[in-house]
């Protein structure tokens, strides 16, 4: 008896089911993100399928020793310290950004390395025809790899080629929004069709022991696309972040169940593809000015790795009733406590000004830290006086205008040191090692002792 079929709304942002169509998802309150898809049913009166009695797993407890995970090198230093030292066999990644990003171009040149390195490495490409991965292939110098290459989106292909010959060390899928089964009436990237390729996908790449990287897409609004229940069912989440304006792209760890979170790795953009950028601090601060006003050394950590990053600043007199606060590449909200904080604790006004806050090289930072280094580029801005080119900062700025101490200051000291860098403005408190110790620092407790360090009387006490 044929099987009746109906239709379901599925929300394609958070994935759930409606009976009938309405513009705001009842569950994620998206507007216009529900699709119809057909599902399929038994006939009524059929019966389910009595359920197996089950056999009871064996519990252990907690004492005993533990093996760390095993992995192989990709070849890429940059992407092995983000995945926690390299690459663990079975495990799946899921690696997300924009369109044009270089995520094709990354992983290209992985599955280069590792099949270069003697592992079998298989590439199916579901954006692009095999000529134009070929043409990439001759543009980055890889053309000789033996990388085994297909453009293929059905899925049952797919797997059929997987389960032939020995299994592969690495399956790189681009994109598993491309992907399709037949055993579903779904359009291809809908929620549907997307999470059930990934699940067979990732059920293969355990089973038989390969790494699985899969490149997803991501919205208007930076989020990966498709069901958020994709990011539960692989191990490791990557996004690939940059600016079409510069030449770096930065690879960042969301989720990883082999490794930190906190990781973040530095490329750079060339004709030749994607380079590694062993010191980033040097790519970050290689041009700037060093008699500009309004220009703060901010010296931050992520991950393990410290990095020195600029954040500059722009003062200017408004025409406005209400002047304008911009920032690009820091929390805006930050920047509007932190003005608040000058302004009531400090007796530094702001008020008939526009506030333009920017992080040179576009690099987005998150840390608390950077307080200190944006308060003294609006200072210096705002009193058209240059820092001194030699001085850093990092320091947590509370709300009653007391400066804390940040983590990791002696990792800050000691790159800031092997920069150049000779007087550290940071929180009194706080340990700053052995390399801080050789550094000439001024350790302030209050925000309001900045404007005298730099030069600025504006000292209300």
């Amino acid at each position: 008896m044929a099987k009746s079929a109906k239709s379901q709304f599925v929300c394609q942002s958070c994935g759930g089911v409606s009976s009938r169509w309405v513009g705001k998802c009842p569950s994620c309150e998206e507007w216009n993100t529900l699709t119809e898809e057909a599902t399929a049913t038994p006939p009524a009166g059929s019966g389910a399928r009595k359920a197996t009695r089950g056999v009871g797993a064996a519990l252990e407890t907690l004492a005993g020793g533990a093996e760390e995970a095993p992995r192989f090198r990709s070849g890429i230093e940059e992407l092995d310290r983000v995945a926690g030292g390299g690459i663990v066999p079975g495990s799946a990644l899921l690696i997300a950004g924009e369109p044009g990003i270089g995520k094709s171009t990354l992983l290209l040149q992985v599955g280069a390395q590792i099949a270069e390195a003697g592992r079998k490495a298989l590439y199916f490409s579901g954006e692009e025809a095999t000529a134009q991965v070929r043409l990439r292939a001759q543009r980055l110098g890889l053309q000789d790899a033996p990388l085994s290459l297909a453009a293929e989106t059905n899925l049952a292909n797919i797997l059929a080629t997987l389960r032939t010959d020995k299994p592969a060390d690495l399956i790189i899928v681009d994109s598993v929004q491309t992907l399709w089964s037949d055993a579903l009436d779904a359009a291809p990237g809908t929620v549907s069709q997307v999470r059930a390729t990934a699940q067979a996908l990732i059920r293969h790449a355990k089973s038989a022991g390969s790494a699985l990287l899969l490149v997803g897409h991501v919205t208007k609004d930076g989020q990966i696309a498709g069901p958020k229940v994709i990011e539960h069912m692989v191990d490791t989440v990557l996004t690939f972040e940059g600016d079409q304006g510069h030449t770096f792209r930065i690879l960042r760890s969301v989720k990883n169940r082999f490794g930190p979170t906190d990781e973040m790795g530095v490329f750079e953009m060339s004709a030749a593809g994607l380079s590694e950028v062993p010191n980033p601090s040097e790519l970050f601060l290689g041009d700037r000015s060093e008699t500009a006003p309004g220009a703060a050394v901010f010296a931050g950590v992520e991950g393990t790795r410290p990095i020195l990053v600029e954040i500059q600043a722009l003062v200017a007199p408004s025409s406005l009733g209400t002047p304008r606060r911009a920032v690009v590449g820091w929390d805006a909200s930050r920047l509007a406590m932190l003005i608040a904080v000058l302004e009531t604790r400090c007796n530094v006004s702001f008020a008939n000004h526009d506030v333009f806050l920017n992080v040179a090289g576009g690099l987005k930072i998150t840390e608390p830290a950077a307080d200190l280094a944006a308060a003294a580029a609006l200072i210096s801005s705002l009193h058209n006086i240059a820092v001194p080119a030699d001085r850093l900062f990092f320091g947590e700025v509370s709300l009653s205008g007391a400066i804390r101490a940040s983590a990791h200051a002696a990792l800050r000291l000691k790159e800031a040191k092997k920069l150049g860098f000779k007087h550290a403005i940071i929180s009194e408190s706080g340990d700053i090692g052995q390399d801080g110790a050789k550094m000439s620092l001024s350790r302030l407790s209050k925000l309001n002792m900045l404007a005298d360090e730099l030069g600025h009387a504006k000292d209300p006490s």
